[in-house]
């Protein structure tokens, strides 16, 4: 049963590329058993090529998503850092202001 699943799986490309490859590589006296053998050990090895490669790509993808989480966040760290540092900017601000009224109230207050 195990194996009608695994026959399942490979599809007909794959099973006529393997095969073409079996009777490229053929050798005189060859039987057609030991073709079909060579190309059914072609097919099962690029079957695990596929699912390798499958498995590579969602690492890839899985990699790719943390370094773009990553950077989300990275680029979301400044913005509350500016905001704090715009608010030190506001109070500088208000306290230059504030100085600034209190001089003038005091010249006028010693000029008059």
């Amino acid at each position: 049963m195990a194996r009608k699943q695994a026959k399942a799986a490979i599809s007909d490309e794959t099973r006529n590329e393997a095969l073409k490859i079996a009777r490229g590589t053929q050798k005189p006296g060859q039987t057609k058993e030991q073709t079909k053998l060579i190309a059914q050990g072609i097919e099962k090895g690029i079957a695990e090529y596929k699912k390798r490669e499958k498995q590579k790509a969602r690492e890839r993808d899985k990699q790719r998503k943390q370094e773009l989480k990553a950077k989300q966040q990275n680029e979301e760290q400044p913005a509350t850092e500016t905001h704090s540092g715009k608010r030190q900017q506001s109070r500088l601000a208000w306290w230059l202001l504030i100085i600034s009224w209190v001089l003038f109230i005091a010249y006028i207050i010693t000029a008059a």
